[in-house]
């Protein structure tokens, strides 16, 4: 049984979308979870290590075990954070990183897989819903179909196909800086897809990939609007 987690909320929830990491909050207590947030917490360094600087990644690296090393659970909005940890830091740290990196949990994770949750008590009156399996929770973690379980118990809610929908949507971190003409392809494939699924929203559980979509449905001036997982599971039935 869990009862207390800490949230590791990352770079994006804290400078750009912290209704993400109140919403993941919002909802572990809605399930009678304590949650603590670490406020020596910062960044766990994935952005360093893909752009091929490992020794400030190891850096990083350290003060997360530090930092969360007191807590049994470690709950992140962010599968590619979560990924991050759990695959590269054994390799960064080794026996230095403990336990600490299993201990770090996606947020469908921890409901479904670790609580054996699926109705958070949520309720959406937006539409219909398509969900994009971001490449990290995909292909690194593995999620399955945790997320689409939780948004098919949401009452109200119509979860429709996202037509090749285990297809990148381009970001991948800096990859869209370095290869702008290739990721806007892979992005314009994207959302030619989530439009053509009809729903109003489209979801997923990494603030990143949604960023990345969003930006490219507001400049087409699309009705479709992109929502985090935890935004969706916030809204109270």
């Amino acid at each position: 049984m869990v009862e207390r987690v800490a949230l590791f909320v990352t770079c994006l929830g804290d400078t750009v979308q912290p209704q993400v990491g109140q919403a993941t909050v919002a909802v572990l207590e809605r399930l009678g979870i304590e949650v603590e947030f670490p406020r020596e917490q910062t960044c766990c360094g994935q952005l360093h290590f893909n752009a091929g600087y490992p020794e400030e990644a190891r850096a990083l690296a350290r003060r997360f075990v530090e930092v969360f090393r007191p807590y049994g659970v470690v709950v992140t909005p962010s599968g590619s954070c979560a990924s991050h940890v759990r695959v590269h830091y054994p390799g960064l740290l080794g026996a230095d990183a403990g336990e600490v990196p299993g201990r770090v949990l996606e947020l469908s994770e921890l409901l479904v897989g670790r609580l054996g949750v699926e109705d958070v008590g949520a309720a959406w009156e937006g539409g219909a819903v398509a969900y994009h399996p971001t490449c990290h929770s995909l292909r690194l973690l593995r999620l399955g179909d945790a997320p689409e379980r939780l948004l098919r118990a949401v009452r109200g809610l119509t979860l429709v196909e996202l037509p090749d929908a285990h297809e990148c949507c381009g970001f991948g971190g800096t990859f869209a800086v370095k290869n702008a003409a290739v990721s806007s392809a892979m992005l314009a494939d994207k959302i030619a897809c989530v439009e053509a699924s009809g729903a109003v929203a489209v979801c997923a559980c990494d603030s990143s990939c949604l960023l990345h979509i969003g930006g490219g449905l507001e400049r087409r001036g699309s009705r479709v609007r992109a929502i985090h997982l935890a935004e969706v599971l916030a809204r109270a039935g």
